[in-house]
């Protein structure tokens, strides 16, 4: 292990090797390497896990001549992370191979000391070095929906570093806000920080006028187009964002999610914001509600392959088995919740997935089992029309706005209830 008393740094090696070694998640890793590391340190050894993995491929290009055969995964991602400092962070050489060498039992520290010292004296360019591939699974599925062109495109996106998006509990105070923290106004109205510090610590955060969400993310809402006093019904609801913008929208909200500790997050957030929400937590193939609502948002378990560009842990953690049975639960949950909406209603669906059978193909199943539903074709204000779909719904990918710094994957559609 990693040795004790070195911070952000160990923290983030013993997150990485549980990622790359044991398929685990990166929040959940960090969650446990992090454990009495003050706050500032927990979001360095976040940032710093994130960023060494999303740049895994091309550490290991300049790793490979190096070492006659690949060291045990926890050396490797030490190595991995020193790159990364070097080379992408711009840490000086000497502190991120002392850094490094400090991590390492013996006798791997002289290994560690002598490939990164090698590696600098070789001085690389890393920046000619080809962006890291989606990984062969997906790149194959992807490349025959998009095309490969668009692929590389993700590609190219998905290895820089996300900006940061927020969604504002008032968004009359948007220009307001994008002065105080240097953002730019998104179409659609979100902000987004291309610079920024430890979150919590951010102008706004403690007094809840924002809370992060991708802007991708927040197309489901907008889609949805909540109405004061509606009864809304947000389903698989953690971390929270959706059913926040659907309360400060005005609805009355019920927010449903099966895991209890993600349900804790979510009463924290709406807490922090001054916003309400019945929380319930509870199987939605099981429960049962006690009267129709007006609006449904179900934001469907998938492959979350469409949030690469921010959680590049999916790479180890995913390789694409399940997603038959993803789709059939997706569609289950699709009829069950169409069943709870009053005559008129309307529901929306989505995934934060690129895989077709995800989106595309799960709108043109519900159509065909439903005669009763229609396709909407609503579209909200700010709304790249390089997201409309031709068969119905919005498509977004990461290589979408990419001159903005992309945005995350998400398929989302309208149903509505004939009268």
């Amino acid at each position: 292990m990693a040795k004790a008393g070195s911070g952000a740094r160990a923290a983030a090696v013993v997150a990485m090797t549980a990622v790359t070694e044991e398929g685990r998640l990166l929040s959940d890793a960090l969650a446990k390497a992090t454990s009495g590391l003050e706050p500032s340190d927990t979001a360095r050894a976040g940032r710093l896990a994130t960023g060494a993995l999303r740049w895994a491929g091309r550490s290991d290009r300049l790793l490979g001549p190096h070492l006659r055969m690949k060291p045990e995964e926890q050396v490797m991602n030490i190595l991995r992370l020193a790159l990364y400092e070097m080379y992408a962070e711009g840490t000086p050489s000497h502190a991120a191979v002392d850094g490094a060498v400090s991590l390492a039992a013996r006798p791997k520290a002289g290994l560690v000391n002598g490939v990164l010292r090698n590696i600098q004296r070789r001085d690389p360019d890393w920046s000619a070095l080809p962006v890291p591939s989606i990984q062969k699974w997906l790149r194959k599925r992807l490349v025959a929906a998009w095309g490969k062109e668009a692929v590389a495109a993700m590609e190219a996106v998905q290895a820089t570093e996300p900006p940061l998006d927020l969604t504002l509990r008032d968004p009359a105070t948007a220009d307001t806000w994008a002065q105080t923290l240097d953002a730019e106004i998104l179409p659609m109205g979100s902000l987004r920080l291309s610079q920024h510090g430890q979150i919590s610590a951010l102008p706004g955060f403690a007094e809840g006028a924002w809370w992060v969400q991708d802007a991708g993310a927040t197309m489901a809402v907008r889609v949805l187009d909540p109405k004061p006093g509606e009864r809304v019904l947000d389903l698989c609801a953690a971390p929270g964002g959706k059913a926040m913008q659907l309360a400060a929208a005005g609805a009355r909200v019920t927010a449903l999610d099966i895991a209890a500790d993600r349900m804790t997050r979510v009463g924290e957030n709406i807490s922090r914001t001054g916003l309400a929400a019945d929380l319930v937590v509870a199987d939605m193939m099981t429960w049962e509600p006690d009267a129709p609502f007006d609006a449904i948002l179900l934001d469907a378990p998938c492959s979350a392959t469409g949030t690469l560009r921010r959680h590049p842990d999916l790479a180890y953690a995913r390789d694409g088995s399940g997603i038959d049975m993803l789709t059939e639960l997706q569609a289950a949950m699709l009829d069950r919740a169409l069943g709870w909406l009053t005559p008129g209603g309307r529901l929306v669906y989505c995934t934060c997935s690129l895989l077709p059978e995800e989106g595309e193909a799960q709108r043109d199943g519900v159509l065909a089992r439903h005669p009763d539903v229609t396709l909407s074709d609503h579209v909200p204000e700010g709304t790249d029309p390089a997201w409309i779909t031709s068969g119905g719904g919005l498509r977004l990918r990461p290589d979408h706005w990419a001159e903005r710094g992309g945005i995350d994957s998400f398929f989302v559609m309208r149903l509505e209830k004939r009268p």
